[in-house]
């Protein structure tokens, strides 16, 4: 008798996934391809027949999803943080002592050591052990869903755990790992990784996209990136994506506490985690892993740019905090960049969105770390005629940190004679009114707030994705909205109509609706995003952060004194004076005015930092789980943060309150047999006096 339908294709399901899970995971495939390729088409033919069998983690669901008019916005669970970086272990070293402060004397740390993969993050959500979502980082808030195209990465699960994985989850002998590596799969789980394209299955991609006539891509992590971010995900289906996950971004029903545990898990449950992790138990340790990795890195199959070092014991990395969107207790430790040599053909001249006027360097196309360079950065006049670098050189090119390219120095022995000498500029090349340059500065500026570069420069910064994040609005319209007059300042952004949008060339009504809408949104970022955006010098995202925290508004950071900005930990003279000096103009009197006159937040969204000790909850730590009556986790964690308290993400000794919503997760169990306390959502705000 044959086996009904609805049994034989969950069947061929389990089974296609533990061969594809030796195959693309464990790279040791018991069964041919075409013994694969034989029950796979099976299964499409069972689906097709029979469509309510179909299921979304079927491995027929990695290919042939109808193309997407565009991408739709994903809020991330917690923020998808960046990492700071170390060019040597003497930044290694610094970044220890740093954290070393914030921590107990004596405190003893190991470090997990991972490779930093150079490929696009992506955050891959599953919901009773189904995959359902997946996202690119974007801002490290908002990314964009590609779930159709990470379904076609062959070494993602689309299931977990996955057959097959017990073997792995029964090698693992981790204390208190029982219950994480249970049967049942997490109610929720929503897993970092970095997607990539192998060397050879680039290298293979590449000479068929050229004998195709079709665009090469110049380096895997473009190609990667590319791939990814298709509204047609057949072509992400035609591309050898791979995949390598390292982190948990969020779960229910999973208890960690080091970052070997959370590998060993993800590991367990099926996920393709990368087999060179190391644990060391001191930084003196890494030193000659690090020296063996820069003599691997070329002998790899993918493309890594460094390592990652991070703090093993998870509740110490959340109790050292984050600095702007840098986790303090992991370091990303960079390779040292690749270096080559070419011809420097002139230099050019352009204008900062500060006014500072900057030697570009215009070179002969050169390949530098899967790269072609044909610019590169010559830093400033100063460093051009201390090094003596001449127009006709051959020169040096680094990539700094394996990204931006800039000219480490000329190779003198080549000169023939033809060579110039650089001149420094007198007048600026945008608007020719003079240049100046300040006592204790090597930059030369230009001062002219009306300069149009600058406009341009400063409009590209304020609208950019870190900033005001305003959607529709690149650099060929910032450039036009500039050269129309439309834009004199950041701030005439706000009082657009459509009829001022719709003589421009190439604006139809369609995009210039879209273009309002960004812009309207916009409105609605907070204020430490605002200032940021501002092109104060020496303000970015992380002193920005620090400013709004320490004064809570902009009426009052415009007011406050030297003394007051020099006050705040990670402001030094420099930042203070610059601060001061972009206050005390009357354009950016008059900016700042337009700007609340458009309703943009100006206050911080947290209390100033004099008010924090006054405020009810404040020294309290809390850990929130489960879903509350009538707040989202984030929600919750500012509503904590707004009353004085900090939120960490997972249960210690240091916790004060664990706040319970429904269907609480393990944290409830462990604070529990800690003697923590535990609040709803109404005591909470009963705690908090709201």
């Amino acid at each position: 008798m044959s086996e009904p339908a609805p049994e034989r294709a969950a069947r061929l399901r389990r089974e296609l996934a533990y061969h594809a899970h030796r195959y693309f995971v464990l790279d040791a495939p018991v069964i041919s391809d075409a013994e694969y390729d034989v029950m796979l088409a099976e299964l499409r033919a069972l689906e097709e027949a029979h469509p309510e069998l179909v299921t979304p983690d079927s491995p027929t669901r990695r290919v042939g999803a109808e193309p997407a008019d565009r991408f739709e916005k994903v809020v991330h669970p917690a923020p998808i943080l960046s990492l700071s970086n170390c060019f040597g272990m003497d930044d290694v070293r610094a970044w220890r002592e740093r954290i070393g402060r914030l921590l107990p004397p004596g405190t003893e740390l190991e470090y997990v050591v991972e490779p930093k993969f150079d490929g696009l993050s992506v955050v891959l959500r599953y919901e009773d052990g189904v995959f359902v979502q997946g996202a690119t980082r974007g801002n490290g808030e908002i990314g964009e869903d590609i779930t159709v195209n990470l379904r076609t990465i062959r070494s993602l699960p689309l299931r977990i755990p996955v057959d097959g994985s017990a073997a792995t989850q029964r090698q693992l002998s981790l204390p208190g790992m029982e219950e994480a590596l249970a049967d049942v799969p997490p109610p929720l789980l929503v897993v970092r990784g970095e997607a990539h394209l192998t060397n050879s299955g680039f290298r293979e991609m590449n000479a068929r996209l050229a004998e195709a006539g079709e665009r090469v891509f110049a380096n895997p992590r473009n190609a990667a990136a590319g791939s990814l971010r298709q509204l047609d995900p057949t072509i992400a289906a035609s591309r050898p994506l791979a995949l390598f996950c390292y982190d948990i971004v969020a779960s229910e029903g999973v208890t960690v506490r080091t970052q070997m545990e959370v590998l060993a898990l993800l590991k367990g449950l099926g996920f393709p985690v990368s087999p060179d992790i190391v644990l060391f138990s001191s930084i003196e340790e890494i030193e000659p892993y690090y020296q063996k990795w820069i003599a691997l890195r070329d002998e790899l199959d993918y493309e890594i740019d460094g390592l990652v070092i991070k703090v093993n014991d998870l509740a110490i990395r959340d109790a050292l905090g984050v600095v702007g969107k840098d986790p303090r207790g992991a370091t990303a430790l960079k390779f040292p960049a690749q270096e080559r040599t070419t011809r420097l053909l002139r230099v050019e001249t352009n204008v900062g969105r500060t006014g500072t006027i900057n030697p570009l360097a215009v070179l002969e196309p050169v390949e530098v770390g899967g790269v072609v360079v044909k610019q590169a950065t010559l830093h400033n006049y100063e460093d051009v005629a201390r090094k003596d670098i001449r127009v006709g050189d051959a020169v040096i090119v680094k990539r700094a940190g394996d990204v931006i390219p800039y000219v480490v120095g000329p190779v003198a022995e080549l000169r023939d004679g033809s060579e110039r000498v650089i001149e420094r500029p007198r007048s600026c090349p945008s608007c020719g009114e003079p240049v100046h340059q300040r006592e204790d500065e090597v930059a030369l500026f230009c001062v002219n707030a009306a300069c149009p570069a600058q406009r341009v420069r400063l409009l590209e910064h304020f609208v950019s994705r870190d900033m005001m994040d305003v959607e529709n609005l690149g650099t060929r319209t910032a450039e036009l909205l500039v050269e129309r007059g439309l834009v004199e300042d950041v701030a005439d952004l706000y009082f657009f109509t459509a009829d001022d949008l719709l003589p421009l060339e190439g604006f139809q009504r369609k995009k210039v609706e879209n273009l309002l809408a960004g812009i309207e949104a916009s409105r609605e970022r907070p204020f430490a995003r605002l200032l940021a955006g501002l092109g104060i010098r020496g303000v970015g995202v992380a002193v920005a952060e620090l400013l709004a925290t320490h004064f809570g508004s902009l009426e009052a950071l415009a007011g406050a004194s030297r003394e007051a900005l020099e006050a705040v930990e990670g402001i030094g003279p420099h930042t203070a004076t610059a601060v001061l000096e972009w206050f005390s103009s009357p354009h950016n009197q008059a900016l700042i005015a337009r700007l609340r006159q458009a309703g943009l937040e100006m206050v911080a969204e947290r209390p100033a930092r004099e008010a924090v000790n006054e405020l009810p909850l404040s020294g309290r730590t809390f850990v929130i789980t489960g879903t509350l009556p009538t707040l989202s986790r984030n929600e919750a964690k500012a509503f904590v943060e707004r009353h004085g308290g900090r939120v960490t993400g997972s249960v210690s000794g240091n916790t004060d309150y664990l706040v319970v919503g429904e269907n609480p997760g393990s944290k409830l169990a462990q604070a529990v047999e800690l003697g923590i306390p535990t609040l709803d959502e109404t005591a909470l705000r009963a705690l908090a006096g709201a």
